[in-house]
């Protein structure tokens, strides 16, 4: 008699470790995401006319702040009510809404990698991963200010992960380079690193300039479609900076994506009523869009909505929020109004570590974003702690779920073969169907073979090592690494944005860009 053995632990961790190797996060092939679900408008068509018509006014009567001359310039070119001495504007409804009209509803991103072009607007749906973080997180490391290795080590996850439209961002800072030198090394790496569509900081016209030059290496002509953009944020309330006026006026002068998305916490920034609140939005964003437009007509761009609710018992920002998911829904109404894309973001929590809180607040922010038909979905993997913090685990659990999206947006077929009658027919009452050709057949792939969930029996589990989903990510996103290969790059094209940085740090070694 041939004797049984049971598998080592040792044998099922290679077991374990193929599985997560043909997960969805690696199978899922790169694509064009479309909703094929009708949008949620969550305002009757009358509340939304009321928000336009408020917006409308505070334009009017209210005016904005445009902290640079370059942009009051423009605005009093186009016959805005302009206080120079002030910086301050006021814009009639009639210019705002003959001005936005030039905007483009819908435009490609270009990736180095053309088969990874991003389509933006209409019924398109793309992730981008979280960007702009202070902090690094991992099981075994802990918090910590982030460095080089983990930004690459990003890049690298987002490459990777093919529900990621987007590879690059400013996903946590390297806090091992000095701060003028940033954006040179982070764009390098980001073209190095990755073929998918990139997006770097527009802080200010140096800034943004070094990034242009660098995509124009890596491009060549940059007249056509767009191929690098990024968040233009408003100063709420009501105020444009000179910082992030410069990188608008940058970037759309150059034909690339400025996103323009006002940071609103209802209570802090506005009065503390959402309808307030989405009002003072509205009119910020569409301002935005009106000078990319007075900048250069047909500029792409990208209404952005980031309003959610301040917590009154901390001050805090508070994510993952009815309020915040009222914000989200309704910002997508507002710009189908006005014929542009949506941008909004989509796994935000104030949790400290990817725990219970972490996964519902997230969730919180990811549906609504689907559901109201958002065309650029940024912090879709990552985000922990408001904001401060990308967490490795947090982005294998993010991506997880976007991968689950994916397969819920496919739908599922209902056809002679699916449904099966005479399987049912053959099983009859009281059988199983476990055996039958029609499953045997589809088992392998018929449902969503889920990389962190555990649906083994509890013993089983806990034999196993009783791991905690936290631990399983942690796993996943190591071994994705060390499967990692880099995307070919034109050794001419490589070396050519090494001169470039190497050149343009002897020229800012020591200098301040901020006001630049």
């Amino acid at each position: 008699m041939t004797e049984t053995l049971e598998p080592s632990r040792a044998d099922r961790r290679a077991v374990r470790r193929r599985q997560r190797a043909e997960s969805p996060l690696l199978k899922i092939p790169f694509r064009h995401l479309r909703n094929p679900l009708p949008p949620l408008e969550i305002l009757a068509p009358d509340q939304l006319e009321a928000l336009h018509l408020a917006s409308m006014r505070i334009l009017e009567e209210v005016g904005l702040d445009f902290l640079d001359d370059e942009a009051l310039a423009l605005w009093a070119k186009a016959g805005a009510k302009v206080d120079r001495a002030s910086q301050h504007v006021w814009i009639d409804r009639d210019l705002l809404l003959e001005t936005i009209a030039t905007a483009p509803p819908n435009f490609t991103w270009r990736a180095r990698n053309p088969e990874r072009n991003v389509l933006i607007g209409g019924n398109s749906l793309a992730f981008g991963p979280c960007g702009g973080m202070v902090y690094a997180s991992d099981l075994t490391m802990g918090r910590r200010p982030g460095t080089t290795q983990d930004y690459e080590n990003f890049l690298k996850l987002s490459q990777m992960c093919h529900v990621l439209h987007f590879a690059a961002w400013d996903q946590v800072t390297a806090h091992d380079v000095p701060v003028s030198l940033r954006h040179l090394r982070r764009l390098a790496a980001a073209f190095r690193l990755t073929d998918k569509a990139v997006m770097e900081n527009a802080h200010g016209r140096e800034i943004t300039g070094d990034a242009l030059a660098l995509a124009q290496i890596v491009f060549g002509d940059l007249s056509g479609d767009p191929v690098i953009g990024d968040v233009i944020n408003v100063n709420s309330p009501l105020r444009y900076d000179s910082r992030m006026l410069g990188g608008l006026i940058t970037y759309a002068r150059a034909g690339q994506v400025c996103y323009i998305t006002p940071f609103i916490l209802a209570g802090a920034m506005s009065p503390i009523t959402l309808a307030s609140a989405l009002a003072q939005q509205n009119a910020e964003a569409l301002a935005g869009v009106a000078l990319t437009q007075l900048v250069r007509p047909g500029a792409p761009v990208i209404y952005g909505g980031f309003t959610t609710n301040v917590d009154m018992k901390s001050g805090s920002p508070a994510f993952g929020t009815p309020e915040g998911a009222w914000a989200l829904a309704v910002g997508a109404q507002l710009a189908r109004r006005y014929r542009l894309p949506y941008r909004a973001s989509g796994s935000l929590t104030t949790a400290k570590v990817p725990d219970a809180q972490a996964a519902y607040e997230t969730l919180w922010t990811l549906w609504p974003c689907i559901l109201s038909h958002s065309n650029l979905i940024m912090h879709a993997a990552g985000w922990l702690e408001g904001g401060l913090t990308a967490s490795f685990e947090k982005f294998i659990i993010d991506v997880e779920n976007l991968a689950m999206v994916y397969h819920f947006l496919g739908g599922f077929e209902i056809s002679e073969q699916t449904l099966a009658l005479d399987m049912i027919a053959e099983v009859g009452p009281g059988g199983h169907h476990f055996g039958t050709a029609h499953t045997q057949a589809r088992y392998s792939t018929e449902f969503f073979p889920s990389v962190l969930g555990d649906r083994q029996p509890y013993d089983t589990w806990r034999e196993a090592g009783g791991l905690d989903t936290m631990q399983r990510a942690y796993s996943v996103w190591q071994e994705l690494l060390a499967q990692y290969e880099q995307p070919p790059l034109d050794p001419a094209v490589a070396e050519a944005l090494g001169d470039y940085v190497a050149r343009r740090e002897r020229e800012l070694e020591g200098k301040n860009l901020y006001d630049s």
